[in-house]
């Protein structure tokens, strides 16, 4: 049961989209309870998890941010639920060509014909850890956001990469419609990608180290 602090928050009703096995789950998970599995049951029909935020000393933000299933045959459901939504996240996976494809020739047309006119937009480019297998860029996700007039983040549910940052942006432009949140830049990305390559170079001195 809510509890009486429930008043003080307004309710954002958030739903994520995109393609099977993209990581909408994942980065629910590590945004609502700070967790990440590898093994994840693929998501049907549609769930939901709650999340309260303090945007500002003045702004309280309730998500009720919803998981659509991506497969095809589940399609005319997760029409339910963006259909009276605030906010939506286009999720895509980078190494992954067809799942971008989607957003742009199925997902965006979706909600153009179906959502409210005034939904916010949201891009996320996820599994940025893996970078190395990258096909979609950083460069194509942040176009395609700005010709939608969408917020734009890569992200890694796994490493916990850019979705704080991510509901932070959409409670900011939630609370501010006439804000520009779309501040994405290279260089904090290619500082990311920087550092992964130098861990992942430390743990492969260690292996190799230890096997000798």
């Amino acid at each position: 049961m809510d509890d009486d602090t429930d008043n003080e928050y307004t309710t954002c009703k958030v739903v994520l989209l995109g393609e099977a096995g993209v990581g909408k789950t994942s980065i629910i998970s590590r945004y609502v309870s700070n967790t990440f599995s590898e093994v994840l049951m693929t998501t049907t029909g549609a769930s939901f998890a709650t999340k309260k935020v303090d945007i500002d000393d003045e702004h309280k933000i309730k998500f009720q941010i919803w998981d659509t299933a991506g497969q095809e045959r589940f399609r005319s459901l997760a029409k339910i639920f963006y259909q009276n939504a605030a906010v939506a996240v286009l999720v895509y996976d980078i190494t992954r060509r067809d799942s971008f494809d989607k957003l742009k020739n199925f997902w965006i047309k979706e909600l153009k014909e179906n959502a409210p006119s005034d939904i916010i937009l949201a891009i996320a480019g996820n599994k940025s850890d893996d970078y190395e297998n990258e096909v979609v860029s950083l460069k194509e996700g942040k176009e395609l956001a700005q010709e939608i007039n969408a917020i734009f983040k890569s992200t890694s549910a796994m490493l916990s990469h850019g979705i704080d940052e991510l509901f932070k942006c959409i409670g900011e432009k939630y609370i501010n419609p006439s804000l520009n949140t779309n501040e994405e830049t290279m260089s904090k990305e290619e500082n990311f990608r920087k550092n992964i390559k130098i861990k992942n170079s430390q743990k492969e001195k260690k292996e190799k180290k230890n096997c000798c």
